[in-house]
């Protein structure tokens, strides 16, 4: 890896704390107590559908929205009553938000212009921070001549060259297309730890929070409902929506009865055993379900050996989705539900036709009681 370019010294990480902020717009209550700490150096993520108030939180961070409750912090210091241009933190808008009859070069010093900068400097670190992010030949073009990657990048160059404390990152993929995402996703992560900024990056696809970030804020009508790194979310989620928001998930409805080891969970399917760990204590949370991830199961032939560790429903298969490495099969089972398996290609037993009748043989360690 080379190394960063003089004029784009790295810069000391900060922490960012969040504490028990409200924010309504009229009557509409958009957060609700967010409570977060953001770890200095840190990537991380707000994950969540449209209108769940990521993006909301992340212009408060910026100073475009006052909380009605709450405060922000930035390395301590208390920034709620600030203007975005006191905080020290940096943008990267959805739009890419260029000028679009400024060269590249004029987008990129528009910050350092606005600072009263000398011109010296300006060019200096203008041609640092393009070279940084691979477009230091392309500085004469218009935005209108680039593609949207490096669109992207020179927004993201405007950004650092300012030489923010923070990050700011909303949803700055979302024009790319699938595979310019992974490119400019594994290029923001490497840039972000060579400068050592915190970053905090919006995105409503879980595979780039899972992919760029360290820790992730899943979030729903403007809480918070849980924070924990990618592999922490998708193994242990807290509730229904954790599960269905970080990956496919298989939901039965039924009824917990016994105690200790010998719990079982009754659904129309079947009584499936649970695993002492894996079921709340105490009382059931409301609307509690039976939860596995497709993947922890497989497909036998009903006459087949169960298993030890494994648990068996037996249904019919009502379909099946070809994903390339992965073979998709819809299950009906008893009761009217379905149930999704993800086999790796190829390994399917042969002969797996529609209404053919199939057993579903399910982990046991990995079932989950969770409920909304």
């Amino acid at each position: 890896m080379t190394a960063l370019p003089a004029a784009i010294p790295t810069t000391p990480s900060v922490d960012i704390a969040i504490e028990h902020v409200d924010l309504w717009y009229g009557t509409n209550h958009v957060l609700r107590d967010v409570d977060l700490k953001i770890r200095p150096g840190e990537f991380f993520a707000f994950l969540g559908p449209s209108g769940c108030g990521k993006t909301t939180l992340l212009r408060l961070i910026a100073g475009f929205n006052q909380a009605d409750r709450g405060r922000v912090l930035i390395a301590g210091r208390d920034v709620s009553d600030l203007p975005p241009w006191k905080r020290d933190v940096g943008m990267v808008f959805q739009s890419y938000a260029l000028w679009p009859h400024m060269t590249v070069e004029q987008n990129v010093a528009f910050g350092l212009e606005e600072r009263r900068l000398p011109r010296q400097e300006i060019v200096k670190r203008v041609a640092a921070a393009l070279d940084l992010v691979g477009l230091g030949a392309l500085g004469k073009r218009r935005p209108a001549q680039l593609s949207g990657g490096q669109q992207q990048r020179v927004a993201l160059a405007r950004t650092i060259v300012v030489e923010p404390k923070v990050l700011l990152l909303d949803e700055p993929l979302s024009n790319l297309d699938a595979k310019l995402r992974g490119e400019v996703r594994r290029e923001l992560r490497e840039l972000q730890q060579r400068l050592g900024l915190t970053a905090i990056f919006v995105t409503h696809d879980q595979e780039e929070a899972n992919t760029i970030c360290d820790r992730i804020a899943v979030m729903k009508d403007g809480t918070v409902q849980q924070v924990g790194a990618p592999s922490e979310l998708y193994d242990r989620p807290r509730n229904l929506f954790v599960a269905g928001f970080l990956g496919s998930t298989n939901t039965l409805d039924g009824i917990v009865r016994g105690d200790g080891a010998a719990r079982v969970f009754e659904t129309a399917a079947g009584r499936i055993p649970l695993p002492a760990c894996r079921v709340p204590e105490g009382d059931m949370p409301p609307g509690a379900k039976l939860v596995f991830r497709p993947h922890h199961a497989i497909l036998s032939r009903l006459d087949s050996p169960l298993a030890p560790g494994r648990t068996r429903l037996d249904g019919k298969v009502r379909f099946m989705e070809f994903l390339g490495a992965t073979e998709r099969y819809g299950i009906a089972v008893a009761g009217g539900a379905e149930v999704l398996v993800d086999l790796s290609h190829g390994t399917a037993p042969e002969g797996l036709d529609v209404d053919t009748a199939v057993a579903v043989d399910i982990a046991t360690d990995r079932l989950l009681v969770l409920g909304e």
